[in-house]
């Protein structure tokens, strides 16, 4: 038989026990191809250094004839081969530390995978190409590009389609972080993107109402009232007469944003390895936000019944006269929505000069009675109050549009909300300090009380005396990340609704201190949360509870009596009750117990390996080093055991 074949079939023979025994070591969480092509691979470069082994031992003879006894060479190539399984299941456990299995992967999943992927790079390619176009690249002239950086930006954000327009809007309320230029200009993305052609927005409403479009409306304006980021709209007349808009997606928008927010996220992802502020601002938790608003915003469905919902909420509002267009029903659908129509002037087209001072800041404060109204009292509010969102009607109402994002406040939290807002405008920070503690449940010891008493007094402090030195729910939102300390989403959504509404105003009222009105509101919302009706239901709630509790009491004392009496009586730690917990100490000391084991089989294998005592097995192995040999080879097999705990526990 060649001796090439010989190699091939025994490499065969080898590989497959090998591959099944380490496969079987980490329950089978290595695939088949990874384990043969391991053991392979540690075969082929064994098996020269078996060879030189075995001749260097006398063994056999370069010509390959034996120089000893038969029963001493297969002990010899007991271990050698002894030692190639231990090596491969080392190699195998190390390679799935450094480069952890996947599994099959589904060719259908793959193939789409692919697609994305595919996808990712064009997008990539698109928006650096739209950078560029634009003079804001990486290799642009950095003065030329300042000078004109907020028009280059929008022009760019508006070419790279929905998710930046989108993310364009979210930025243009954010006076406390941008430059004033910046926002003016981004604010030109609420209603200025660029429109579709009307062949393809009818094409697409035809499609959404599954007829033709004479069916559903007398008369349709081919030329767009607006056009957002997501959809357009055209103004229309139902054969009825009314009057309303059409507000149509489109049509490539969903899979724009798809692969847009699959970017964003990869990127947040990336920052946060990467950087520190990007982890302290919670860089992927906010792309998750982002994703998942922008996804709802895509769903007219929620968007509609965000509408009947805020409308009760505004009817029974105090302030300014808050308008909620309706929606017909019956002509919406997931892509495209029906209203009435809302006429007005946009706030991001208002300037401080568009209303008298006088009825500009009634207007403005009647707004902030009717928002902060809904979010402390109702609980339900529009939570992307942009300027554009804000149409300021003939008869002085504030018409609201776009209920893709409502935010939902529970009663829970609204119980300390209001409270919040007492404390602040009364300047007790005790009391602030207090309810962030309970808003923000924080584990026992992990903050310094004291410290964050202090930070908060401090901001309390300059908001009274400076009401427009800086957003208070940003200094807010400051401090408790300084101090590690997260707020509920919901609420988390209120601060960040407020933060946009202020900007808001101040394009009407400069410098408009909404956060001062609000706090002067504060006792009134107060009140109406501890209203004599609602206290007096809650008195009867927790009677109730109580009396229940009563109820069962003489039970617990006799069990708990009648354990002391018996001698029976028991007190439970919680440290390592659990079969789980117990297990995990086990599991650890044992690893602990095999790792040293294992490293002290190893050292005597080697002390033994360099001595020369006992008989003489060859020419020039004794039997010493030989046994050293087998000892070192269990060492090596307990310390990959010891790995193989350690893989599954960090894979589990």
């Amino acid at each position: 038989m060649p001796v090439w074949l010989l190699l091939l079939l025994s490499s065969f023979v080898f590989a497959v026990p090998a591959a099944f025994a380490g496969r079987r070591l980490l329950d089978d969480r290595v695939g088949w191809l990874r384990a043969l092509v391991t053991a392979f691979v540690v075969f082929a470069a064994c098996v020269p250094m078996a060879v030189w082994t075995l001749t260097q031992a006398r063994v056999v003879t370069e010509a390959g004839h034996l120089e000893v006894a038969r029963p001493v060479v297969y002990a010899f190539l007991a271990v050698i081969i002894g030692w190639m399984f231990a090596i491969v299941v080392i190699a195998i456990v190390t390679l799935e530390f450094l480069w952890p299995s996947t599994g099959f992967v589904n060719p259908v999943v793959a193939v789409r995978e692919a697609f994305r992927g595919r996808d990712r790079a064009k997008r990539y390619a698109q928006i650096v190409a739209i950078a560029s176009r634009h003079g804001i690249g990486l290799f642009q002239n950095r003065r030329r590009v300042s000078e004109d950086l907020p028009g280059a930006l929008v022009a760019a954000l508006n070419e790279a389609g929905v998710t930046f327009v989108k993310l364009g809007q979210v930025l243009s309320a954010r006076e406390d972080v941008l430059p004033r230029e910046l926002v003016d200009a981004l604010s030109t993305l609420q209603m200025d993107s660029t429109p579709i052609r009307w062949a393809e927005a009818q094409t697409a409403i035809e499609s959404e109402l599954r007829r033709p479009l004479t069916e559903a409306f007398a008369v349709v304006d081919p030329k767009p009232l607006a056009a957002a980021s997501v959809a357009q709209v055209h103004v229309a007349e139902l054969h009825t007469g009314e009057e309303v808009v059409v507000k149509i997606q489109r049509p490539k928008a969903r899979a724009q944003v798809t692969t847009d927010l699959d970017i964003l996220g990869r990127l947040a992802r990336d920052a946060e390895s990467r950087s520190e502020w990007a982890r302290d601002y919670g860089a992927v938790a906010l792309a998750a936000e982002f994703s998942r608003s922008l996804r709802n915003e895509l769903d007219y469905r929620i968007e509609a019944a965000n509408t009947e919902m805020l409308r009760t909420a505004a009817a029974a509002s105090r302030g300014v006269r808050i308008h909620v267009p309706r929606v017909y029903t019956e002509l919406s659908t997931s892509r495209m929505i029906v209203q009435e129509r809302v006429e007005g002037t946009p706030f991001s087209a208002l300037t401080p000069d568009a209303l008298p001072p006088e009825q500009a800041r009634e207007l403005c404060d009647g707004i902030v009675d009717a928002a902060f109204e809904q979010i402390a009292i109702r609980g339900v509010f529009h939570a992307d109050l942009h300027p554009g969102n804000l149409i300021l009607e003939e008869d002085g109402s504030v018409a609201l549009i776009d209920f893709g994002s409502v935010g939902i406040l529970e009663a829970s939290l609204r119980r300390l909300l209001v409270p919040l807002l007492v404390g602040i405008a009364n300047d007790d920070d005790i009391a602030v300090t207090d309810v962030v503690m309970m808003l923000c449940a924080p584990e026992a010891g992990s903050v310094d009380q004291a410290e964050l008493q202090r930070d908060l007094g401090v901001i309390i402090t300059r908001m009274h005396n400076s009401p427009v030195d800086g957003n208070l729910f940003s200094l807010l939102l400051d401090v408790l990340r300084h101090h590690r300390l997260a707020l509920p989403p919901a609420l988390l959504l209120v601060f960040r609704t407020l933060a946009s509404l202020e900007g808001t105003l101040r394009r009407l009222v400069p410098g408009y201190d909404m956060v001062g009105h609000a706090l002067s509101q504060a006792p009134h919302f107060a009140r109406q949360l501890a209203s004599p009706r609602s206290m007096m239901l809650s008195a009867q709630t927790h009677a109730a509870l109580t009396l229940e509790s009563l109820r069962r009491a003489p039970r617990r004392i006799e069990n708990i009596s009648r354990s002391l009496e018996d001698g029976s009586f028991s007190v439970r730690l919680r440290t390592f009750e659990g079969e789980r917990e117990r297990g995990f100490v086990e599991s650890l000391m044992g690893q602990l117990m095999t790792t040293v084991i294992g490293i002290a089989l190893l050292v005597t294998g080697i002390v033994m390996v360099l001595s020369y005592g006992g008989p003489m097995l060859t020419a020039d192995v004794a039997l010493m080093p030989f046994l050293g040999s087998i000892v070192g080879l269990g060492g090596m097999l307990l310390i990959g055991r010891a790995l193989r705990a350690a893989l599954l526990r960090r894979d589990g």
